[in-house]
This record gives C-alpha cells, sequence and structure tokens, in this order.
C-alpha cells in the first residue's frame, strides 16, 4: 500500500515546541508578534509611537499621542487570564498535534490545572476554532450528507429523532478524487429554508452538489449550484457502499468515532458548533501540521475575549 504522506507527517515535535514557546517570555513575544506583526498599533488612535512597562505579570503599552494604555492579552482569547502564557500555549500544542479529540479531564491532568480551569481553555480554543472556520467556503464538488450527533439512545434513529442534533456534513474533492475541505453545520432542521441558507453561507455558486435522494438538499439548485441527486432506493446499494459518497461517508464516520471516542458526556445541543468546528479546524489545516499552532496563535488574538459565563450560555447557533 503506498504510504498516505499526510499522515506520516513530522508535525512539530515537543522537542521544537519547547525550543520554541518554553518559557514564558517566548510566549509572551509569540502573542505579541501575532497581535502586532508590524509593531503596536494603538487601537484608539493608531498610533505606533510607544513605551512599555509591566504591571505585575502583565506587559501594557501606553501610546505615545493618545496616551491609552493597552494591556497584551487585551481584548484576545486570553484576555484577564490569570493562568501562564506556557500552560495555554501547551493546551494548543495538544489540541493541534494530537490526531484524535481531546477531554477536557486529559487536558486537566496533561497541564496540571483543576477541570474547571481545562474546561475554560478547552472552550476558549474550540471557540476560536469555529470562529476562524466561518469564513470558509466549499466549491468544485462536494459531497453533501446529513446526520445528528448527541441524544439520548431512546427513541427514533436517523431522522427525524427527536434527541439529536442534525447537522450537514460537506467534503470538497479535487480532480484526483482526494478530499480538501470539510465543512461540519449544526443546522434547526432539515428543511429546505435551513439548507438553502446554509448553502448561501457555505458554497460558492458555481459548486457541483452530489447527494442522495433526501429530497431538502434540492434547495442548493435556488443558489445556482448544479445538484446530482442519487437517489438509494430500499433493496439497492446503500450510500456506504457507493463511490459517489466515498469522502464524506468516510470523514462522517471519523467525526464520529472521534468526538464519541472521547467526549462521553457533555451536552450537544449546547456546544455542537465547538466540538464539530474542533474537528474541522484540524482536518482542513492537516496538510501542515507544524504550522498549525502558529496558526491558532495568530487566530487567538484575533478573537475577542469570550469570558467563561459567555462559553457555558446556549449561544444561538441554530
Amino acid at each position: 500500500m503506498k504510504m498516505n504522506r499526510l499522515q506520516f507527517q513530522q508535525g512539530l515535535s515537543l522537542k521544537s515546541f519547547l525550543a520554541q514557546y518554553g518559557n514564558e517570555d517566548q510566549c509572551e513575544a509569540a502573542i505579541e508578534s501575532a497581535r502586532w506583526p508590524t509593531g503596536f498599533i494603538c487601537p484608539k488612535c493608531k498610533g505606533t509611537r510607544h513605551c512599555s512597562y509591566k504591571r505585575g505579570r502583565v506587559k501594557v503599552f501606553q501610546c505615545t499621542a493618545c496616551r491609552k494604555q493597552t494591556t497584551l492579552t487585551e481584548d484576545t482569547i486570553f484576555h484577564s487570564t490569570k493562568l501562564p502564557f506556557t500552560t495555554w500555549f501547551q493546551a494548543m500544542y495538544f489540541l493541534t498535534q494530537n490526531k484524535n479529540n481531546m477531554s477536557s479531564l486529559e487536558l486537566m491532568r496533561l497541564l496540571g490545572v483543576t477541570y474547571r480551569a481545562a474546561w475554560r481553555i478547552k472552550h476558549k480554543l474550540m471557540q476560536v476554532m469555529f470562529e476562524r472556520e466561518q469564513s470558509t467556503k466549499l466549491h468544485g464538488r462536494v459531497e453533501i450528507d446529513d446526520s445528528y450527533l448527541g441524544g439520548e439512545y431512546q427513541g427514533k434513529r436517523g431522522r427525524g429523532s427527536e434527541n439529536k442534533v442534525p447537522f450537514i456534513a460537506a467534503v470538497q474533492t479535487n480532480k484526483q478524487n482526494n478530499p480538501v475541505y470539510a465543512l461540519f453545520s449544526p443546522v434547526q432542521s432539515f428543511g429546505h429554508s435551513d439548507v438553502r441558507t446554509w448553502a448561501s453561507q457555505r458554497l460558492a455558486p458555481s459548486t457541483t452538489v452530489v447527494s442522495d435522494g433526501f429530497w431538502c438538499f434540492t434547495a442548493v439548485t435556488q443558489i445556482g449550484c448544479p445538484h446530482e441527486r442519487h437517489v438509494v432506493r430500499k433493496g439497492t446499494m446503500k450510500t456506504q457502499k457507493m463511490e459517489c459518497f466515498k469522502w464524506v461517508n468516510t470523514i462522517l464516520g471519523n467525526v464520529k468515532n472521534a468526538i464519541i471516542g472521547t467526549y462521553h458526556a457533555f451536552d450537544f445541543s449546547k456546544y455542537p458548533h465547538r466540538y464539530l468546528g474542533e474537528y474541522q479546524y484540524r482536518f482542513n489545516r492537516r496538510f501542515d501540521l507544524a504550522a498549525m499552532l502558529p496558526r491558532l496563535i495568530a487566530a487567538t488574538v484575533c478573537t475577542g475575549r469570550r469570558p467563561e459565563a459567555w462559553l457555558r450560555t446556549a449561544e444561538d447557533w441554530r
């Protein structure tokens, strides 16, 4: 069997990680460089002349022109954090370099923090990943399917289940029929209006959509997408064995195994967008594992403050 070079990437080794981000000063410098690549810019007057000093362990910048003071972590995902930067960077390392998902409990043990702190770090970083993926749009040939996650074991299974969170899985393939990017989007329901809204936000108008016979997917034609509809009738081949659905079925199975195998107790009706966004973020950046951590660092400083109270509130992701 031919070696899959994506799976055998070197990635970012622990030795290299510690050499680059092993102490507070290195982590602080990385955050500052990610936030202001060309040097400090005042958020109020856009001036660049400034002085800086330490207030305890927090670095503070003061604009020479307007005298506004700005801390290094202000209005970033690290806003008001009491934890060392090294703890945050270790968490980002584990979440980006680990192929499988990592629970808050496992993160707690690896980082040496309380469970509540590990949960907070985990959900803040998942929120960063989710928000970063909101601008992702698929084009070319895209396989889509409906799926469900979470809920109780009782009740109806599959389509129409009252216990599970519905989401659309979509996988973009290239001319060699290899997967390129994926989307996992929770939806209110599998109705025409919800699918049309999803398609208008996440698909380019010229995208060729390949789906099974589920009638709601015909809504993609309303935004100009060509639609290949493969109706699977009773007694015929199942979609899992059809070549046209190869990648969406394969990746969908991987998503479910990764999530269900790692998270044994969570509220999927409340946080599905984050759990799916975490997997999507890693999948869409799998081509360069070593660069995934620096890219996540850049994303953390572009994401505003996300306090724990906000994280625990049921967001209107629908």
